[in-house]
């Protein structure tokens, strides 16, 4: 019975611990999407103004 109790914590705490670590990971994963949308938020303002900018130099040529 003490053997078996003691397999169980060390279970519980090999699961606590895991449970821990993929916290954080995710803590970190949601950092990291929130970073990438913020780019890719800017990438298409960039590509916004790029294409505004391209239709205004295309009305200037001549046909």
């Amino acid at each position: 019975m003490e053997a078996e109790l003691a397999a169980l914590e060390t279970k519980i705490k090999l699961a606590a611990a895991l449970c821990q670590q993929l916290r954080q990971e995710n803590r970190e994963l949601r950092h990291q999407v929130a970073q990438l949308a913020d780019s890719n938020k800017q990438l298409a303002n960039r590509i916004e103004s790029a294409c505004g900018r391209l239709e205004n130099v295309l009305r200037q040529i001549p046909e």
